[in-house]
């Protein structure tokens, strides 16, 4: 069966599913929680005090500053063109640990977990949907500031580079929202979590969005996912084209990598945007893959600061 047709069906036998599914939507797991293969473990919205317990050392290699900036440049160009207006660019940078992928879920801490087989580990902050109660609701996170800046509340919530950037992912998930769902509102615009990263915390903005569906949503999961895939969040604004201009200018294959995991339970669903990820290659070897928005308001410096922040274990 096909992605969609497969999800309807255990949907309209409210059947309990785990599912798996790539950034680009040609990849796909998807397994009765009963029949679930030992190989994947996951956790889904777990609740996580804020306490460091141990620091993972990562060895990292990312991409040269030059390589990031060429890279930043064609952005630009099509940003000044109005082809595009936010854009989330990433990249893989080589890691080093001690640490095999099982030890590395073991150790995490995140909201949003996945061991998957031994090809990648997940740890994600950000929901992608949630589905209950005939509800589907969404949170997009887009800004982050290192708590211990003096002021780093006030001082993200009013820099208004992140408040356009957190406007349009709120504006694209809105109306992506809408195409699934009626009575779309905002019920909260930009809150703050606070989050491990590494040896140190941050602060995370995000804002939560709703909509009514359906009583026979369960009918239509597949529709529904593969409707608002790939996330917003993860891609820009307007979403198609940002997609293509992404495609060329990363230049390598994003795979599950801001692709989603999640579960249904026969009554809800609940789900996670796949960042945060360590993957291992044929050779045994481990990536990181990360990125973040660029606007025309974006600081080259900083962002390519933000793409090496954000290589850590939350631990």
């Amino acid at each position: 069966m096909e992605l969609k047709e497969l999800l309807n069906h255990y949907g309209s036998n409210k059947e309990p599913f785990f599912f798996l599914i790539s950034y680009d939507l040609k990849e796909y797991d998807v397994q009765p929680l009963k029949n679930l293969d030992q190989d994947i473990k996951f956790e889904i919205n777990e609740k996580l005090n804020s306490k460091i317990d141990e620091h993972i050392n990562l060895e990292k290699s990312p991409l040269s500053f030059s390589e990031y900036k060429k890279k930043y440049d064609i952005l630009q160009e099509h940003i000044k063109l109005g082809n595009t207006y936010l854009l989330n660019l990433t990249s893989k940078s080589a890691i080093k640990t001690s640490l095999c992928l099982e030890e590395i879920y073991s150790k995490s801490k995140a909201k949003f977990k996945l061991k998957y087989k031994d090809n990648f580990v997940c740890f994600s902050p950000e929901r992608f949907i949630e589905i209950k109660k005939d509800k589907i609701y969404t949170y997009p996170m887009k800004g982050t500031i290192d708590a211990s800046i003096p002021n780093a509340k006030a001082r993200i919530l009013g820099d208004m580079k992140e408040m356009a950037e957190h406007t349009m992912v709120v504006d694209l998930l809105r109306n992506d929202l809408g195409i699934v769902s009626k009575k779309v509102r905002v019920e909260k615009f930009r809150y703050t979590d606070k989050i491990n990263a590494g040896d140190k915390k941050l602060l995370q903005i995000s804002s939560k969005i709703s909509g009514h569906l359906e009583d026979n949503w369960h009918k239509h999961i597949g529709d529904i996912l593969t409707s608002l895939l790939p996330a917003g969040s993860i891609t820009g604004t307007p979403k198609r084209k940002t997609v293509e201009i992404l495609k060329e200018v990363e230049n390598y294959d994003r795979g599950y990598y801001t692709g989603v995991f999640g579960i249904y339970d026969g009554k809800s669903l609940d789900s996670a945007v796949n960042i945060r990820f360590i993957e291992k290659n044929d050779k045994g070897e481990l990536c990181y893959k990360s990125g973040g928005g660029i606007t025309c308001d974006s600081d080259v410096k900083s962002e390519y600061q933000e793409l090496i922040d954000k290589i850590y274990v939350p631990a």
